[in-house]
Order: structure tokens, then C-alpha cells, then sequence
């Protein structure tokens, strides 16, 4: 059956086992895998390359797109293969690694990676390891669920090794739009002015003598771990629905608003998916991981066409979606990460983008990857690419969590991802703060009116108060500023007695 989706016949003798395409990779390279947010990675070449490590220790710097499913960072984490981590990941056993020092993991906004690589401050790429649907008569690699950095990856590498994972549908074919911008220093414009637009190629163009290796594969991708709404993430969903009515009534936006962006988990999700049931219609999306309700907004009527870089899905929609695919394919496109997520793009388009803070602060400033200041989690992503340049910045987050013993609202954060130039709305259960056009000292008074949970809303407000009373633009007690942190670990909450 491969031999129908290998159709360079001068490629068909580089069929080879996982475990001899995994030889090529050698101590020391660096290596750049596909895989966008659970959706695409390669997934047997490393997993027998982290069987390998555990016999025949050794060391790689992996770059990807974002985190890989199929537990795949977690063996290559326990099998101490890891020595450099690029740009995102979401792994536990990753992450304890990270957050232990054993991976040096380097934290990127999703649309840098590859102009890095491409500009020779990354790199250079020793092996690319692509998942595809089939590979061109001219040798050109057809991506799966995903692109990411996939197409830079091939197209930069010495050498490219592709899994031809036949799980995957060939009605893929012809989903995904391969652009690489020009290089500098006469870069022309990236010519996307419409989410529906196609600037570039189906496939990933590439020299089919780098092929060094062709593993076939069977195994699906991971389904993402996203929950289905509950009351409080439909509340912050509500909030922004009326935000967005505000807008149409002033005359800023018409009901089929601008193109929308959400970053991945189940908060970001449950707010796209809250748009069903609003008056809003014939929307589009500007995105990078196309999620369960992105085919909601299909299913409902309201969505017209999603942009992307990868399409994650939980168990139970990927089953719906997947026989059904012929339906969503004209209303879908996959693109390289860095056009998704380029700010040219995103600034042009006039995107609105809704992503998910761990914390924010009373002047607007937002944590996105550090828990206490010094604890990675997952990394910022591509909330950056998003946040600087949208038409309509937006955070959202729980007002509290651990049952109430953290508030996601403190004096100031803990970690820095954001700054409150780039965010103009914060979001809780609780209701919503419009920062547009605010002062510090108004801003304060409004996050705390609006965003605070009822168990922590004196106590920022008494320390404004006396924050105020000491004075600056911004006001704060130094010496308290990270207090709420510090008893945090110190008892276990952030309540004070």
C-alpha cells in the first residue's frame, strides 16, 4: 500500500525500519521533527531513537513545532535523550526534567524558530524527521495534521528522513499551503490578506536526494485533553460574547466580527465554542491549532473558513471529523507556523485573539508559563505572536485556582510574558476588565471590580489603597509586590491567616 503514496519510484529502495533511520541521527545533532500541539509529529523514528538512548547513551538539541503527542517527549525525556529542548513543550516528565536543569529548554515565541534556524542563530538542522501522507512524484512531502516548522526543517536539513503514516487519510492531500517568505534584506510582503487565501504549495518542496530514509507507520495521533465547557468557563465565555455585542453596537466591529485566534486548552476553546450561541456569523479564524470548536463553528453555521498550522482534536470529535473530512476540507487551510503566526499577517488581518494566562496583575501584565515565578510549565507558545499585534488582545483565566487557594489575580506577576502594552482585555468568570486606554491606577481599580474573586478582592484593593498612597505612575509596595507568592509556598495559599 505505501508504494501508492511513495510516488518518486527512485525513493521506493530508501524504505527502511525505524530503527535504521534512527541511525542516521548521532550524538550531538541537532535534529527537527515534526509535530504541531499533539497533531503531525513523526512518531516512530523517535521513539526508537529513545529506545536506543537507553543502551547507547547520547545527547540531541530537538526542535519541533510545539509539543508532540504519543508520550513521545516523555521517552525521549526518560531516556535522558534530551540535552536541548526548542520551542514549546507540555510534558510532565519534559518538564520536570527542564525545571530540574537536566533539559536546556529554550522558550521561543512559535513564529521565531525557524527565521532563527533560516538566519543561522539556531542551528544548523542535521537530520529533519517529517510525517507525511505521501511523497510527490517530484519528491515533494505532503504533510499530515500538521505543518509547524515542518517545511523550514526538510527544506534546511542536511538530511530528511519521512514517515509515511498510512492512518492517514490521503484526502489530506491538497489541505495544506507551503510559503516560505524570501530572505532578507528585499523580504516581499507575505501576499495573505484573507484567512481563505493559498500563496503557496501543497506539499513541502524539497531535494528528494536528501531523502536519506522512509519508515512507514500506522499510529494515530494523540487526541488533545481538552474538556467540554463547564459554568465557569461558559461565564467567561459570556463576558466576552457581551463585549463583542458592545463592539458591533459602537460600530468597531459588524456581527461577523474579524478573524478570530484562540490558543490551545479547554478555556480558549470553551470561548470559541460559547460564540454558537451569539449573534454573531459568517466567521473566520486566524489560528494556529484548529480544535474541537473550530468544527462546532462549522457544524453550527457560523464559521465560514479556519487558518492554521495544525488541526488537534479530542477522541470523540476526531472519530465525527475524520470520515466526514471531504465536507470540512474547502473550508480549511494548514500553513506554515511562522505565516499563521507571523505578525505582518496577524497585524494586517486585524485578528482577534483570546489566549489563556496562568496569572495576570492588576496593571495588565500577563504570566503565561511560570508557575511562582520560576517553574515552567508548558512555554508561551505562539500567545506572543498573537498578543503584540491583534486588533483585540485577550486573556482569560479561572479567578482562582487549587479550590480557591491561588488567585490568578495578584499584585504583580510572579513572571512576565505580557506586558500591559500588549493586552488590552482580561477576562475571568468573575467578568471582564476593558484596559483600552487606561491608566495604571485605572486599570487597577477595574481588574479588582471586575476580574477578582470575591475571597481575594479586599485585599488587593487595601493594597492599591496603600500602594497609592506611596505614589508612582504604577503604583507598588515593593517589598510586598510577590508576597501572595511567597506565602503560597510558604503555607500553601494565598489567603492570608
Amino acid at each position: 500500500m505505501h508504494r501508492d503514496r511513495i510516488r518518486l519510484p527512485a525513493l521506493l529502495d530508501k524504505v527502511v525500519s525505524a530503527e535504521a533511520a534512527a541511525a542516521y541521527i548521532r550524538d550531538g545533532m541537532t535534529v527537527g521533527m515534526s509535530g504541531f500541539t499533539r497533531a503531525g509529529e513523526a512518531k516512530a523514528v523517535p521513539m526508537a531513537l529513545a529506545e536506543r538512548a537507553k543502551t547507547e547513551p547520547m545527547k540531541i538539541t530537538l526542535i519541533t513545532g510545539a509539543s508532540l503527542g504519543n508520550d513521545l517527549d516523555k521517552q525521549m525525556a526518560e531516556a535522558h535523550l534530551l540535552s536541548r529542548r526548542i520551542p514549546f513543550q507540555s510534558d510532565p516528565a519534559l518538564r520536570r526534567e527542564i525545571n530540574d536543569g537536566e533539559v536546556m529548554f529554550v522558550d521561543q515565541h512559535l513564529s521565531e524558530t525557524v527565521e532563527m534556524l533560516r538566519t543561522h542563530q539556531l542551528g544548523p538542522v542535521d537530520v529533519a524527521v517529517i510525517e507525511a501522507v505521501a511523497i510527490t512524484e517530484q519528491g515533494g512531502i505532503i504533510p499530515t495534521t500538521s505543518v509547524g516548522n515542518s517545511a523550514s526543517f526538510a527544506i534546511l536539513a542536511e538530511k530528511v528522513i519521512v514517515e509515511i503514516n498510512l492512518s492517514q487519510p490521503l484526502l489530506l492531500e491538497g489541505l495544506h499551503d507551503i510559503y516560505i517568505p524570501t530572505r532578507r534584506p528585499v523580504r516581499h510582503p507575505i501576499p495573505v490578506v484573507a484567512p481563505e487565501n493559498r500563496v503557496g504549495l501543497p506539499f513541502i518542496p524539497v531535494d528528494p536526494g536528501k531523502i536519506v530514509a522512509i519508515v512507514v507507520t500506522q499510529k494515530l495521533d494523540s487526541s488533545s485533553t481538552v474538556l467540554p465547557p463547564d459554568q465557569e468557563t461558559r461565564d467567561i465565555a459570556g463576558h466576552l460574547t457581551e463585549l463583542l455585542k458592545h463592539e458591533v453596537k459602537a460600530g468597531r466591529l459588524t456581527n461577523t466580527l474579524q478573524p478570530l485566534q484562540a490558543g490551545i486548552g479547554t478555556i480558549a476553546n470553551a470561548v470559541m465554542h460559547g460564540l454558537i450561541d451569539s449573534p454573531f456569523h459568517n466567521l473566520t479564524m486566524y489560528s494556529e491549532v484548529l480544535q474541537d470548536s473550530t468544527f462546532d463553528l462549522f457544524d453550527a453555521g457560523k464559521l465560514d473558513f479556519a487558518s492554521g498550522s495544525s488541526i488537534t482534536l479530542s477522541k470523540a470529535k476526531y472519530q465525527a471529523v475524520l470520515p466526514d473530512f471531504a465536507r470540512y476540507k474547502p473550508k480549511l487551510v494548514l500553513r506554515p507556523q511562522e505565516i499563521s503566526n507571523h505578525p505582518e499577517v496577524i497585524r494586517r488581518l486585524g485578528v482577534i485573539a483570546v489566549n489563556t494566562a496562568l496569572e495576570f496583575d492588576l496593571y495588565g501584565n500577563v504570566n503565561s508559563t511560570h508557575v511562582g515565578g520560576t517553574m515552567m510549565m508548558n512555554g508561551i507558545g505562539g500567545s506572543g505572536d498573537f498578543a503584540r499585534n491583534a486588533y483585540l488582545s485577550v486573556f482569560v483565566t479561572k479567578s482562582v485556582a487549587k479550590g480557591g487557594a491561588i488567585s490568578s489575580v495578584v499584585p504583580m506577576v510572579s513572571h512576565v510574558d505580557h506586558t500591559e502594552h500588549d493586552v488590552d482585555i482580561l477576562v475571568t468568570e468573575q467578568g471582564l476588565a476593558d484596559l483600552r486606554g487606561l491608566a495604571p491606577r485605572e486599570r487597577a481599580r477595574l481588574v479588582i471590580a471586575n476580574c477578582v474573586h470575591p475571597a481575594y478582592r479586599d485585599a488587593l484593593a487595601d493594597y492599591v489603597e496603600r500602594a497609592t498612597a506611596r505614589g508612582g505612575h504604577t503604583p507598588h509596595l515593593i517589598e510586598e509586590a510577590l508576597g501572595w507568592h511567597a506565602r503560597l509556598r510558604e503555607t500553601g495559599s494565598m489567603q492570608a491567616g
